[in-house]
């Protein structure tokens, strides 16, 4: 716009000086309370994890608290707390292995019963994907107890296949080759 004597007008619709560092600090007590939050329901699942009995309603509660875990360690990643990062994922890995030993012992026939083992191996899969991710934004000094979580889950992932499906036939016996008889 321009006014009477030709030069342009100022901008009235530009963002006051004084409100930008209250506008930042309004960001900032979000975010602190945003975590404040994610940790007492990560507390509250975590005790109702904890209190499960039967195996369904503990992999019920695993996948609730396997997606808080997960949002928890992606905060702490992005504040640079990577020692926080791998207690999270231990502790995740230490519930899916209390939840798969539960079904083990309460459902041992997967053939019969293979609901809860098909929801924890897609559970057990998301937490694969979530640790690999985690492992390419971390420092090399903190990712070989990240690894290791790795590596339990995909055992646990590897036996819940294996409980899902069995092999049913034996293996082939491997005949060792001829030997040709020289004339």
């Amino acid at each position: 716009m321009s006014s009477k004597n030709g030069r342009r007008r100022r901008n009235d619709r530009r963002f006051p000086r004084g409100r930008g560092s209250v506008v930042l600090l309004a960001a900032a007590l979000l975010s602190c309370a945003g975590s404040l939050a994610v940790a007492d329901k990560l507390k509250e699942l975590q005790e109702q994890f904890d209190r499960a009995n039967h195996a369904g309603a503990k992999i019920k509660d695993l996948q609730k608290l396997g997606a808080l875990e997960f949002e928890a360690a992606t905060q702490a990643s992005k504040a640079g707390d990577y020692v926080a990062v791998g207690l999270i994922f231990e502790k995740y890995r230490d519930n899916v292995r209390q939840a798969f030993e539960l079904l083990k012992k309460q459902e041992p026939d997967a053939d019969r019963h293979p609901g809860g083992y098909r929801q924890l191996e897609l559970e057990v899969r998301h937490g694969i994907r979530e640790v690999e991710d985690t492992l390419l934004a971390v420092p090399e000094e903190v990712r070989p107890p990240l690894e290791i979580v790795r590596k339990d889950l995909i055992d646990m992932d590897d036996a819940l296949i294996h409980s899902l499906f069995p092999r049913r036939t034996k293996d082939p016996v491997k005949v060792p080759p001829a030997v040709e008889a020289k004339p």
